[in-house]
């Protein structure tokens, strides 16, 4: 099956670039491709694969051992042979729903209990060693997997001690990861181990976007005449992939260009060194690509612009981003090091050729490092670029937590029901670290850090029988404590065990399960008060964040008005949520009855969606309903009806003031849900709270 041309894709400069990089040096640690659905990300990658240089191994090596240099350490080292086989560069694609067992590999059973051998069966990384590492939706993954497939890519090996099993092996390749930020971000901790990140989104430019449709067209059409169309274009770079390679050792990046580094890394505040160096290492990379022999400003500029954006994310909700122009300021106008006279570069680019980012007249891709300065086109900056904390808050010097500013009320959303000027927008306050909130019981939902359940992960409590395509570890106890009773009846002679797919038993682990968290804010306008508002969403805020931290759902309903509304549909994008949560407007009347229907409708059809992901309501409230006939008897209908379905609720009462009516109180009971005043949804006051009852106790 013919696959779709690497430089036949057009207007993904800044991506090809990475991977080109990547490719050249897989010690940068990989790339980390985010961008929207539908961008050719999976495309591009695939079609790397093809020019990729082929690779010369032991035959019969499992571990793809070079020949020339064979590993002492490989679990084959002793039945090396002097044969040696080419082949090339494999594409392996991890699978979001893979295993542990699959990833790093594990004990062979079939032999460890039939014959007694301890053999090691390898796994996704070992076949990916010299080649070519891709996961797709890698912020899907389980976080403890991206932890295993970074520490390969960094240290160049993986080492597996389980099961009885000791192993060490060589894993060297090109990783690559791929997301849609709508499905949730990764941790600051994991996107950090990438060793370079790329946004990528779809032209917007109406003739680009028809050479893309013109393009795929005619590749779908005939493969294999569009793809002779581009062999030249494949060739050359392929070309200049295995040349940067041969080349890479004998770049000198001079004491000069490291201080500079160390000045860019330094200016955007970047943690820890691992920037400096990923930057250093991309940044000899770009001088192999570019036939340099020596780094210069240029190549420090785009191994900035690759490795710095997403390392400045210091909370989970900013967005990645650069200064550019700050970037330049630091560079300044002069080379870190210039050639000497005697070594001059006669590669450096002439300023004054035509711009190599323009397909050429044969209709070939174009060249994969943009400008000769090693920038891409203009773009305009967001609001997470500025690299500076926005100290606009009352307390000087404290970054909010949104970081786009306020919008302009006649830019704010309105929400149905509320007419023009009826409605304020507060802004949150920091977030604090909250109180655990689970759900009751026990689930079979996917891993996560909330709530109790039967899950992939975690102490092992027990056995059950295999069932046909289903996951999992094997339980090696039970197994043969199943199998023991039959082995006479199945003529066993001598060691080893007889065994039948009846005899596998599999670990029934208990650990934590991810839930859906579903908001259900009251903006009315009893909710309206400045102080209240920004009370209420500091607090959802660090609901929010607590979420993101146990990698939860969320989804958010908002009330006011005459109706309830939407907001945001369940999502793992907890970061969307505090967008939309920062330009909730409050004000109006409050139909707290349409708020908890709308809740439960929502719950009903996410149940259908995704039927083992348990969900927690979360009511914030002050507990008034005062839209409609009988609001207050309608309300507590809806929190009946909800009851029924024993949905795990939680109200937060918001009402404040020495005179209270307790209405939100009430609600909890018709609820069946666990009451929570506001200013005990911190973990601070349950801390305080369970130190007073030690101190009257005494």
């Amino acid at each position: 099956m013919r696959t779709y041309p690497f430089t036949a894709v057009v207007g993904s400069d800044d991506m090809a670039l990475a991977l080109a990089l990547c490719a050249v040096s897989p010690a940068i640690g990989g790339v980390l491709v985010r961008g929207e659905k539908g961008t050719a990300k999976s495309t591009m990658v695939r079609a790397l694969a093809a020019l990729l240089p082929a690779v010369d191994v032991i035959a019969g090596c499992r571990f793809s051992c070079d020949p020339a240099d064979p590993d002492p350490r490989c679990p084959d080292h002793a039945q090396h042979s002097a044969a040696a086989a080419r082949r090339p560069a494999r594409l392996v694609e991890l699978p979001v729903g893979a295993t542990e067992d699959r990833v790093i590999g594990s004990l062979h059973l079939e032999k460890a209990l039939a014959a007694g051998i301890t053999e090691y069966e390898p796994g996704l990384l070992a076949a990916a060693h010299r080649g070519l590492l891709y996961v797709d939706e890698v912020n899907l993954l389980h976080d403890h997997l991206v932890d295993l497939l970074l520490d390969a890519a960094a240290m160049g090996r993986s080492t597996v001690e389980r099961d009885g099993v000791s192993v060490a092996h060589a894993a060297r390749f090109v990783l690559v990861g791929t997301m849609n930020p709508e499905e949730g971000e990764l941790r600051p901790q994991l996107l950090d181990r990438f060793g370079l990140t790329v946004e990528i989104s779809a032209p917007r430019d109406p003739a680009l976007r028809a050479e893309v449709i013109r393009r795929r067209l005619a590749f779908d059409a005939d493969a294999d005449a569009f793809s002779h169309r581009y062999q030249a274009a494949e060739t050359e770079i392929a070309d200049r992939i295995r040349l940067a390679q041969e080349a890479i050792g004998g770049v000198r990046l001079s004491d000069a260009a490291l201080v500079k580094i160390a000045e860019v890394c330094s200016a955007f505040e970047v943690d820890g060194m691992r920037a400096d160096i990923v930057t250093a290492r991309t940044a000899v990379a770009h001088a192999a690509w570019h036939g340099r022999t020596t780094v210069t400003r240029a190549d420090i500029r785009a191994a900035a612009r690759l490795a710095l954006p997403h390392r400045r994310r210091r909370n989970p909700f900013d967005a990645p981003g650069l200064d550019e122009e700050l970037l330049d300021a630091i560079l300044g106008d002069q080379e870190p090091d210039p050639p000497s006279p005697e070594q001059p570069d006669p590669t450096e680019p002439d300023p004054t050729e035509p711009d190599p980012t323009e397909p050429d007249a044969d209709g070939n891709g174009p060249d994969l490092d943009g400008p000769a300065d090693g920038s891409s086109e203009p773009r305009a900056e967001s609001a997470g670029d500025d690299p500076l904390p926005d100290t606009t808050d009352d307390e000087p010097g404290k970054s909010r937590p949104d970081a786009a500013a306020d919008p302009p009320p006649d830019a704010r959303p309105q929400t149905p029901g509320a007419g023009p000027g009826t409605h304020r927008t507060a802004t949150p306050g920091g977030a604090f670290r909250t109180r655990l909130f689970t759900v009751a019981g026990s689930g079979e939902g996917e891993a996560g850090k909330r709530s109790r359940a039967i899950t992939s992960i975690g102490r092992t409590v027990g056995s059950t029988p295999l069932v046909r395509g289903a996951g999992g570890s094997v339980h090696l106890t039970a197994t043969v404590r199943a199998a023991a009773p039959y082995q006479l009846g199945r003529g066993r002679v001598g060691a080893g065990l007889l065994l039948r797919h009846s005899d596998l038993r599999m670990a029934v682990k208990e650990g934590r399960e991810s839930n859906l968290v579903l908001f259900c804010v009251d903006a009315s306008g009893s909710m309206a008060a400045r102080t209240r508002m920004e009370q209420v969403k500091t607090a959802v805020l660090s609901l929010l964040m607590d979420a993101y931290q146990r990698r939860d759902k969320v989804g958010l309903v908002t009330f006011r008005g005459h109706d309830a509304v939407l907001a945001l549909p369940p999502t793992s994008s907890v970061e969307v949520a505090a967008r939309r949560l920062a330009d909730l407007p409050a004000g109006g009347r409050t139909p707290l009855a349409e708020g908890l229907l709308t809740a439960r409708e929502t719950l009903r059809l996410e149940r259908i969606r995704d039927p083992r992901r348990r969900p927690l309501l979360v009511l914030v409230t002050d507990g008034r309903a005062t839209s409609g006939p009988d609001a207050l008897i309608r309300s507590r209908r809806a929190g009946a009806l909800l009851a029924a379905e024993h949905v795990s609720s939680l109200v937060i009462d918001c009402e404040t003031g020495r005179f209270r009516m307790g209405l939100a109180a009430a609600l909890a009971q018709s609820l069946a849900a666990e009451y929570v005043p506001l200013g005990e949804v911190g973990a601070q006051a349950l801390t305080a709270a369970v130190r007073d009852s030690r101190g009257r106790a005494a």
